[in-house]
């Protein structure tokens, strides 16, 4: 049987391409609200990073989400950000662990 082709996503931050399952998506819906998107079928321009916050930090700093997104990204959405990565990070990581070992 023909291995499943693992699509891959190139973090925004750090530059490293990994499956896409491996990492979070921001995404910037039709009504230009900008948020996380763990579910990836969001409607909208997505950017990929990490599930580390130092990637998000590398982002913020170098401005890296307000380019792939091609829109601004405001001081205060980047907090909300901020504060919704932190509670995602958690929950994105344990959702890697389970389907880590599903697949043994």
């Amino acid at each position: 049987m023909k291995p499943r082709k693992i699509p891959l996503r190139k973090c925004v931050a750090c530059q490293q391409m990994m499956p896409k399952k491996e990492l979070i998506r921001v995404v910037k819906t039709p009504e230009d609200e900008v948020l996380i998107d763990l579910t990836g079928k969001k409607s909208g321009r997505g950017a990929y990073l990490c599930g580390k916050l130092s990637c998000f930090k590398l982002a913020h700093k170098s401005k890296a989400l307000d380019r792939a997104l091609k829109h601004s990204v405001h001081a205060n959405i980047y907090e909300q950000l901020a504060q919704d990565f932190i509670r995602v990070e958690d929950e994105f990581l344990a959702s890697k662990e389970r389907d880590h070992d599903d697949e043994e």
